[in-house]
């Protein structure tokens, strides 16, 4: 029995220990190729009001309540939203508006709390627009404990994947 007890207890020190070297910071993005020129993908970005057409979370909670306040779109346009467990509760601002880029704060609320900046940057070329689609953040002791068992790369990701491939539809259709 005491020898499980210290094992158990070697295990979980190991597991802090670790967690405790992982990096302080986190990023994780994704990009696709857009046969659209940037002036027709930045306001679907730009537009909070645009986002039910693209957005990946629209169709996790049909009934999330969501509040639109601040500008109509660019810098200063806010979108609060509450949901379910898969959505959450949070809050994002537009903090600039490029031609070619678009920063938001988000903030996480519920159902852990995060305080992250997404932003997306479209660059054209000969074949289209590449759009970006990235987020990052400060990675707490707390958040390197989860990333253990919750890697975002795997849980993120592929959100991010669907909403670029949404995006891309609405923007080349």
């Amino acid at each position: 029995m005491l020898y499980a007890l210290v094992a158990i207890a070697v295990l979980i020190s190991g597991a802090l220990a670790y967690a405790a070297t992982r990096p302080d910071h986190f990023r994780l993005e994704r990009s696709t190729m857009i046969a659209a020129p940037p002036e027709r993908i930045q306001p679907l970005i730009a537009d909070f009001r645009q986002w039910p057409r693209w957005s990946p979370w629209e169709e996790k909670d049909p009934s999330m309540t969501r509040t639109l306040s601040g500008a109509e779109s660019g810098v200063g346009a806010v979108y609060d939203w509450s949901g379910n467990g898969k959505v959450g509760t949070g809050r994002m601002e537009i903090l600039s508006a490029e031609p070619r880029a678009v920063a938001i704060q988000l903030d996480f609320l519920k159902p852990f709390e995060a305080h992250n900046r997404a932003e997306f940057t479209l660059v054209p070329g000969p074949e289209g627009t590449r759009v970006t689609w990235a987020m990052s953040g400060p990675q707490p002791f707390m958040a390197k404990l989860m990333s253990l068992v919750f890697d975002m790369e795997r849980v993120v990701g592929p959100d991010f994947e669907a909403g670029l491939a949404k995006l891309k539809r609405q923007a080349e259709g």
